[in-house]
């Protein structure tokens, strides 16, 4: 059943005899904040050009036109709005009984039924511990990975490592100087990132040792026994800790086919675009012009060799054969917007026209220190271990002060600090730039996921109180008429607004759209629960309220659930 603004949506959009979409009606539609001017209001004034009328001779049309259900009790014309007020005697049953029968599968939907949708992100370079840079890529990539499955697709989770290219023949030059230095029994991962770090900086002062790095590379590619052991080495202990955090952060993959993976398909790219004569020489380098507003995008350099873009296009096509996408998503900082841009328009030489349509690239701004940007070469990094392992010592010390006789103290604190990260990187619009701090981070009030934790938490200890037993919610007799005051209506038209907030963030791939509803309904639940006690002598108004306070805490559950954030009994 579509929620009350699809369905307002939907009528508009029949009185208008189709001639504007549905999206466009969806995007236009508004919650008034004085209430007096209704729950949902339509602006006609877009449509004055279209239908060559005014605004309130439009609204006034379109009034006569709508076709409605008891779902809406009256509309009303005001200065060319269309003000639509709902039938609250029925939402109540309508809203709460459809969410306690689907309970944490309410929201889902089948929009994406027999559609794949693959998702790159993540795709850290290996021999490097998982720092701060891509902690918010991983989270956005694994939050949209559980919204597309909760839409019905089937999707793709790639983990597109970084494990090719000439700096592991730097490493390989700087492991063989200094490996006996290093316990690499201790912490194998943080060994060869120190050496990195060392040997980058040596090569800064030597260019023979550049030299050295370029002909271990060489061999490396060649095939070398040793080279590729080593290369195998670094590899291996990279992923064992990688899937370590990931385990901790709800994060999975269905491939890492890595830079490494496609090497050796690169030479089809190239041949497929000299046989469509898009190939050209530039400066001893082969490159396909994109357009007059992108430099042309080069394929293999003048030295011969082949770049990443080569290997993100063997890739593209890869895909298409293997998993017959409807759409391939890429996230990955703003940086690497006009990579993508010039790696699209060169897609359309290699796949057919509904592969290229379907490549989406999902920017989001970067996440620097408070000292500027980081940076793996000058060894300026905050580390993902060490701040979960600091993020869930803080937790556990809050924990203590609050409430020390709670049990599994250890266990809650790992659910709130790791959730306390994973929402601080989602609820921000995607291409707003984070300055980390910890400290906001972990606050336990406000705008965070501590906050929206400790709201399910709350209910669950209200119905908990009461003995209410989920199983039998279903059977029992509810009169919904009885919540009916502004506190509990805002709630409840609130938990309506689930499924269309989940299709919405899907579409314009923004997860913070979300992560900022949850607060809301947190929000709305505090108002509500402030206003309305639910623990009462009157039965009947009890069992109601009891009700709602079940399908807040199924809607906090699923949300926090699909961000990748697990939801506490007890606080």
């Amino acid at each position: 059943m579509e929620d009350i603004k699809e369905f307002i949506a939907s009528a508009i959009q029949k009185a208008l005899e189709n001639t504007v979409q549905k999206q466009e009606i969806l995007e236009k539609i508004e919650n008034p904040k004085d209430k007096q001017n209704g729950d949902f209001a339509y602006p006609c004034f877009h449509l004055a050009k279209i239908l060559k009328k005014s605004p309130v001779l439009i609204a006034t049309e379109l009034k006569e036109k709508l076709v409605l259900n008891s779902r809406i009790e009256k509309v009303e014309v005001v200065n060319g709005y269309l003000n639509f007020y709902i039938n609250t005697k029925n939402i109540g049953e309508e809203i709460l009984t459809r969410i306690i029968e689907e309970k944490e599968k309410y929201g889902d939907q089948v929009v994406g039924q027999g559609k794949t949708i693959c998702i790159d992100y993540s795709s850290p370079n290996i021999a490097k511990p998982f720092h701060l840079g891509h902690f918010r890529n991983t989270v956005i990539g694994s939050a949209l990975y559980r919204l597309y499955e909760a839409l019905g697709y089937h999707v793709v989770g790639i983990n597109h490592i970084g494990d090719w290219g000439r700096q592991f023949g730097l490493l390989i030059e700087g492991y063989q100087l200094y490996k006996d230095e290093y316990n690499f029994e201790e912490n194998a991962l943080q060994a060869l990132s120190d050496i990195y770090v060392r040997i980058n900086q040596l090569a800064k002062q030597d260019e023979k040792i550049m030299d050295k790095a370029r002909e271990n590379f060489k061999k490396l590619e060649q095939g070398d026994e040793e080279s590729v052991r080593l290369w195998k080495y670094f590899r291996e202990v990279s992923l064992k800790e990688y899937n370590r955090i990931y385990e901790i952060l709800n994060t999975k993959f269905d491939s890492f086919n890595g830079e490494a993976f496609y090497k050796d398909k690169t030479d089809e790219v190239i041949q497929m675009l000299e046989q469509k004569h898009v190939l050209v020489d530039s400066q001893g380098a082969k490159v396909v012009e994109v357009g007059e507003d992108m430099p042309p995008c080069i394929i293999v350099k003048s030295n011969g060799s082949t770049i990443y873009a080569t290997r993100d296009l063997a890739a593209i096509l890869y895909r298409s054969r293997t998993y017959d996408f409807t759409k391939t998503i890429y996230i990955t900082a703003t940086e690497q917007i006009l990579h993508f841009k010039q790696i699209f328009e060169v897609a359309k030489y290699l796949v057919d026209e509904k592969y290229q349509k379907g490549l989406v690239h999902v920017p989001y701004g970067m996440v620097r220190l408070k000292t500027g940007k980081m940076s793996t070469r000058e060894g300026n990094v905050i580390y993902i271990n060490d701040l979960i392992q600091e993020a869930i010592q803080k937790s556990g010390t809050i924990i203590e002060n609050k409430n020390s006789n709670l049990e599994n103290k250890e266990t809650l604190a790992k659910q709130i600090g790791v959730g306390a990260l994973v929402f601080h990187y989602l609820k921000s619009n995607k291409l707003k730039e984070v300055i980390f701090d910890l400290d906001e981070t972990l606050r336990f009030d406000g705008e965070t996921g501590p906050y929206v934790q400790y709201t399910y938490v709350r209910t669950k200890s209200i119905l908990e109180k009461a003995g209410f037993d989920e199983k039998k919610a279903l059977l029992e007799k509810v009169d919904y008429t009885l919540l009916k005051n502004d506190y509990e209506m805002d709630l409840i038209k609130e938990l309506e607004k689930l499924p269309s907030i989940l299709q919405r963030s899907a579409e314009e791939y923004e997860v913070s759209i979300l992560a900022r509803y949850l607060i809301q309904v947190a929000t709305l639940f505090s108002r509500f629960y402030t206003e309305c006690p639910v623990l009462i002598n009157d039965e009947a108004l009890k069992k109601a309220r009891l009700h709602l306070v079940y399908a807040t805490s199924m809607v906090l559950k699923k949300g926090l659930s699909i961000l990748g954030i697990e939801t506490p009994e007890k606080m």
